[in-house]
């Protein structure tokens, strides 16, 4: 408690703040409008208190040196939330892909948490993520994440990148995102497209039918019927692309730290 009301830990203080903060303005859940603004600055302000009575303070000055580790720890903060909130937008580019086949790409809804423009069938998927992301405390995690990221990435020194390059492993974490949204939508699609196949074929066969009429309603069974029966499978895919991010967390907060 001496330490956190002693003034020589104030730029200290400052430095942890400023991460904290700009590590929840990307962050899922923590970024969310649901959250107000004063609860944000009042969690991060507490938080940083914590942590601040965790660590040695450093001897700082408030000099030019001071203002480039203030936007060092911008940076860190808001691009270290931004690469979980990139992995998790796999979740919502595999339902892309699944809306695109059902026939509901042009039926985009509005995401209250951020307000951007996101498909049904994604919006459904990233939901239930998100509540089984709660369900395993993997928020408590992401705290820690913040945390122990002064191991790795001191506050009084700047950010010296690794032996990997920066490009590379932006590259890595794209393409991973990439191919976990091709396997979450992979069962839906690859149903879909054999009803086409089904379609196709009775197309060809029965030309009195009108398969336009009758396609549309039948996708949508069949997807929601396949949704109901590969949810089991979603969830194990969410399990694997959490363990991802907080594994690319950890080597993003190595890279920036020269490790």
């Amino acid at each position: 408690m001496l330490q956190m009301l002693n003034l020589s830990s104030l730029p200290l203080f400052m430095l942890v703040l400023v991460r904290v903060l700009a590590f929840f303005v990307t962050l899922p859940l923590f970024s969310y409008r649901t959250l107000s603004t004063p609860f944000k600055i009042g969690f991060g302000f507490f938080l940083a208190l914590i942590m601040v009575s965790t660590m040695e303070a450093p001897e700082l000055a408030f000099d030019l040196h001071y203002l480039l580790l203030i936007l060092k720890e911008i940076c860190v903060g808001l691009f270290t939330g931004l690469i979980a909130y990139i992995i998790l937008s796999a979740i919502q580019i595999a339902g892309g892909f699944i809306d695109f086949q059902m026939g509901f790409a042009i039926a985009n809804v509005i995401d209250p948490q951020t307000g951007a423009q996101s498909p049904l069938t994604g919006q459904y998927f990233y939901i239930i993520s998100l509540l089984f992301l709660l369900s395993v405390d993997a928020h408590h995690l992401l705290i820690d994440g913040i945390y122990y990221s002064y191991q790795l990435i001191p506050a009084d020194k700047l950010i010296s990148f690794g032996q990997q390059p920066f490009a590379d492993f932006v590259i890595n974490v794209f393409s991973q995102m990439f191919l976990i949204a091709f396997q979450m939508s992979l069962p839906i699609v690859g149903c879909l497209f054999l009803v086409d196949l089904a379609l196709g074929i009775i197309a060809k066969t029965v030309p009195q039918m009108n398969v336009f009429v009758v396609g549309m309603p039948l996708k949508i069974f069949v997807s929601f019927v396949a949704i109901a029966l590969f949810l089991t499978l979603y969830i194990g895919l969410a399990r694997r692309l959490f363990h991802y991010m907080f594994a690319t967390l950890h080597g993003f907060m190595q890279l920036l730290g020269g490790a």
